[in-house]
């Protein structure tokens, strides 16, 4: 084999790594908060010992790896942007991913409305463990009755949106990070994911949050450090009108994370992650402020605050970066439908190489 087509062949195999990290470490980062979300740092401390969570723990059901709406939302955007992909391929059709992710999360939206899978349905419909309602956002759900499709060649002016326009909860940024995953341009990435960040969230800087995101992952999947990523992201969000907002909350967490001495007191400076910016900027710095990929994701989630989100994001930041092989093992064989999460992963991964 030739060098040139050994380092082809290299790159692909640590791309799928990092498609398959990304969303797995998402779902893992997830379903470890989710056990605590709605709880204050005193009372997981009360429950769990004082270093507060240590693994991943029963919910209030007493089961172990659940995971909330925001993987179930994350899926459903791979699903859109896979179509999308395919569309384009296949058909030379550009400019529908707006259309297409917005339908996907219509999808996600009948799996809240129902009680399981009507017969015949195919795709991510078909998983019953999808239709849990698990505190899904008030904006997401109100949000997707409005049938709102954005403009995919729209300019990003920081004007809010049509769709819930005070509103910039968690919910954009939590189910955004695909869009990293399937843009090799960061630029793309960042404009997609804000655009279709306003189907929900009409406020600049949730969907400034969202861009953001998708930005870092796509700088993770080319061998940025998170550090070098969110650099980069910052640049991005500081060509847009109304950026501030989120990127005065990614430098305080670089701020933060360059003191050093991690803690859970210093994660609360920076917020309890209910709103978009605070959400990335927690999920930031637990990613820079630890050496391992076990003490990032605990540290993301012992908080008095939107855990299950916070984890959910560091987790794909974490699994951008070191890919599949670096998430621990014995944490992911508990997460709740890592198979289907999987699957769609290397879906999406081989699809966006057809390209």
């Amino acid at each position: 084999m030739n060098d040139l087509r050994k380092s082809s062949l290299e790159s692909t195999a640590v791309y799928r790594a990092r498609v398959r990290g990304c969303l797995l470490g998402g779902a893992l980062g997830d379903a470890l908060g989710y056990a605590v979300e709605f709880s204050s740092l005193d009372q997981i401390r009360a429950a769990h010992g004082p270093r507060g969570l240590t693994r991943l723990v029963p919910d209030g059901e007493g089961v172990i790896g659940r995971v909330s709406d925001d993987t179930q939302m994350t899926l459903f955007t791979v699903e859109g942007l896979r179509t999308a992909a395919r569309r384009a391929r296949l058909k030379g059709i550009d400019g529908a991913e707006t259309a297409l992710v917005r339908q996907a999360y219509g999808r996600w939206l009948e799996t809240q409305q129902r009680p399981g899978p009507a017969e015949g349905v195919g795709g991510l419909l078909a998983e019953r463990w999808l239709y849990a309602r698990r505190a899904p956002g008030n904006a997401c759900l109100s949000g997707l009755a409005q049938s709102h499709v954005p403009d995919p060649w729209a300019e990003l002016s920081g004007a809010p949106g049509p769709v819930n326009p005070g509103s910039k909860g968690c919910g954009t940024v939590m189910r955004s990070a695909p869009f990293g995953l399937a843009h090799p341009s960061a630029g793309i990435a960042f404009g997609m994911a804000a655009r279709c960040a306003q189907t929900t969230h009409g406020h600049p800087t949730g969907y400034y949050a969202a861009g953001a995101l998708a930005a870092i992952v796509a700088y993770l999947t080319r061998g940025e450090s998170v550090e070098g990523a969110t650099l980069r992201a910052l640049r991005l969000l500081g060509r847009h009108p109304g950026h501030e907002e989120t990127s005065a909350a990614l430098n305080q967490a670089l701020d933060l994370a360059a003191e050093r001495d991690p803690s859970p007191e210093k994660v609360e400076r920076l917020g309890a992650g209910w709103v978009a910016e605070e959400a990335l900027a927690i999920a930031v710095y637990a990613a820079l402020a630890t050496h391992r990929v076990e003490d990032a994701l605990l540290l993301s989630v012992n908080h008095s605050g939107d855990s299950d989100s916070t984890g959910s994001v560091c987790g794909n930041i974490l699994g951008a970066l070191h890919g599949d092989v670096g998430l621990p093992h014995e944490w992911l064989e508990q997460v709740e439908g890592r198979a289907v999460i999987a699957a769609l992963a290397d879906d999406l991964a081989a699809e966006c190489l057809r390209d």
